[in-house]
């Protein structure tokens, strides 16, 4: 892997978002424990001091890969949405597929999911201690996106569909059962029930139907 050894300025420091991008790179390859903030100064050909001047902790680390790749989700999100300002069923289709197909060949996703079948649990609470915040703002994103097609639900109700929408896809994101293009198909058909919003079309793809034994 190419070592990067000069830095463009980037918004809280000159070598923030490099050493953030060293971190999930070093993640994915050698696991969360494996990143040390010596290992990213050599990566990112900086001191060890500057790696603690820009992102602090490695916690406050592992909170800033966090926070910029959930950044790259939602702006596929937002970019999908903008595609389709009088479809909105067509745009949670989109939304969803761009995620699914993204988290497929994720980095840093990759390792997470690594780190629940192995001894490395030390990245675990980057799904736990701060899922809330990131599935408060992955639902504020959407529900100010929804909101814009004014669907004939009342907040609680939009609110219920947003949660089941957004779990859904980080449900498999996690643990795909299928294509990206087929699952979007089968959360956008929900998602078009619970907001009861006429689609253009009913399913692209015919849903796999369970095999009864006996």
């Amino acid at each position: 892997m190419t070592t990067m050894t000069e830095a463009s300025p980037v918004a809280g420091g000159r070598y923030r978002q490099p050493i953030i991008t060293a971190a999930v790179e070093l993640t994915a390859d050698a696991g969360w424990a494996a990143v040390t903030m010596a290992r990213l100064a050599e990566r990112v050909g900086v001191s060890r001091q500057t790696v603690y001047n820009e992102v602090g902790s490695k916690a406050a680390l592992a909170d800033a890969m966090i926070s910029t790749e959930l950044g790259r989700f939602l702006s596929l999100v937002g970019d999908a949405f903008d595609r389709h300002p009088d479809d909105l069923v067509e745009a949670i289709y989109e939304a969803v597929r761009v995620v699914l197909e993204l988290a497929r060949d994720h980095t840093l996703l990759r390792a997470i999911v690594s780190a629940t079948h192995s001894a490395d649990t030390e990245l675990l609470p980057l799904l736990t201690t701060g899922s809330g915040a990131l599935l408060a703002e992955a639902k504020t994103v959407l529900t100010t996106r929804v909101l814009a097609y004014r669907p004939p639900l009342d907040d609680e109700q939009l609110a219920v569909v947003i949660d089941l929408v957004v779990r859904a896809v980080l449900s498999h994101v996690m643990r795909p059962s299928d294509q990206p293009g087929r699952v979007a198909d089968g959360i956008a058909w929900m998602a078009a029930r619970a907001l009861e919003v006429t689609p253009r079309q009913s399913l692209r793809s015919a849903p796999i139907r369970a095999t009864r034994r006996g």
